[in-house]
């Protein structure tokens, strides 16, 4: 079995919560370096890590001939440069979502990929997510009968702005909208294809807030408006997923367990019920059948994030398809520069044009 040799650039929260456990948990990957400049970083890796080396720059990564894969968990300002970096150094390249900040930039990246025969992906590793896993089966299994509406949101609750927070500087690619609202439009893109024209709005509602803090997208299709919200001020839960059909709805509240447990140092490879979702978070299913009512509650799928290094190495085993394609990763950046377009021109901007893999 070969085994891939992983530098790791980005030992924030990005690298130590969505990378460096599902890597050191497939077999087939060594987390071999990682970029730790702070000594709490460096701490926390020598710890979890102990057989993964600790550098200063990016360029101890993709200068080192023995590394095969680079991962890039940094901030959004540098996912370009540092992927067309490691691709120029002949790296296979994963990038944390949003791919890039614009969709120009994307496509060199992906022109560069093809040229050079290397592999990039973008982590979106939201598909992996016990809930929307859940709604997935839900349509696809027909019991709601055509779905007319179709509701996802992110809401959080923080009334200050978090000091040093990239995220929330005036900033290409910062603001709730590219990092969640990125997530909602992946997801509605797998479950629903290209939508015809998007509306957008997008606010600063906190006080000083530099970056956009609550979001909402309307995207339409001929038979269906997909709603997508996001936003900072919501102190209490809101329904995380609604779906309305022909034949009656579902409704799912609560988030996938898999972020907690790994921002509490747990590792996926040894917890045998990683991603399985507590009974108070399975949805609802409330639909007319032969003319009665019938209420549901359905069980939610198993969170599966460690699917996303395996298929990594399936593809480049040559066993499997790369499930999430960097062309589709580049739609979710066109339909976001389209959101801001939007709000701008307080009109909806069409979609029909602008996508490459839908």
């Amino acid at each position: 079995m070969q085994q891939y040799n992983v530098g790791l650039i980005g030992f924030s929260i990005g690298g130590q919560v969505f990378h460096a456990p599902f890597i050191l948990g497939n077999p087939s990957l060594s987390l071999y370096k990682v970029t730790a400049r702070k000594a709490d970083q460096q701490k926390l890796l020598a710890e979890r890590y102990p057989d993964t080396t600790a550098v200063l720059t990016v360029d101890d990564i993709i200068d080192d001939p023995k590394i095969d894969i680079v991962v890039i968990a940094t901030s959004n300002d540098v996912h370009y440069s540092l992927t067309k970096r490691a691709l120029e150094a002949g790296k296979h390249v994963v990038v944390e979502k949003p791919f890039t900040n614009s969709t120009a930039e994307a496509d060199e990246l992906i022109a560069l990929a093809e040229e050079k025969g290397l592999l990039l992906t973008v982590h979106h590793n939201a598909r992996f997510h016990s809930d929307y896993k859940t709604v997935k089966r839900i349509l696809e299994s027909n019991v709601l009968g055509p779905v007319v509406n179709y509701e996802a949101r992110y809401d959080r609750f923080r009334n200050f702005l978090r000091a040093g927070a990239w995220r929330e500087e005036d900033l290409p690619g910062s603001g709730i909208h590219y990092d969640l609202g990125a997530h909602l439009v992946d997801q509605a893109l797998q479950l629903f294809g290209r939508p015809d024209w998007i509306f957008a709005d997008l606010r600063k509602q906190r006080e000083s807030a530099n970056a956009v803090d609550d979001f909402e997208f309307i995207l339409s299709y001929p038979t269906r408006k997909v709603s997508l919200k996001g936003q900072m001020l919501a102190k209490e839960p809101t329904t995380r997923y609604a779906l309305y059909g022909w034949n009656g709805s579902f409704v799912k509240p609560g988030i996938d367990p898999q972020e907690a447990a790994l921002r509490n140092g747990k590792f996926p490879h040894l917890d045998p019920n990683w991603g399985i979702e507590p009974a108070e978070n399975f949805g609802r299913l409330s639909i007319l059948k032969e003319g009665l009512d019938v209420e549901e509650t359905v069980v939610s799928e198993k969170g599966s994030g460690q699917d996303f290094y395996a298929n990594v190495v399936s593809a480049l085993n040559g066993s499997g398809s790369l499930f999430i394609q960097a062309a589709q990763a580049r739609d979710v950046i066109s339909i976001l520069e389209a959101a801001e377009q939007s709000w701008r021109e307080k009109k909806a901007i069409s979609l029909i044009d602008k996508l490459i893999a839908y």
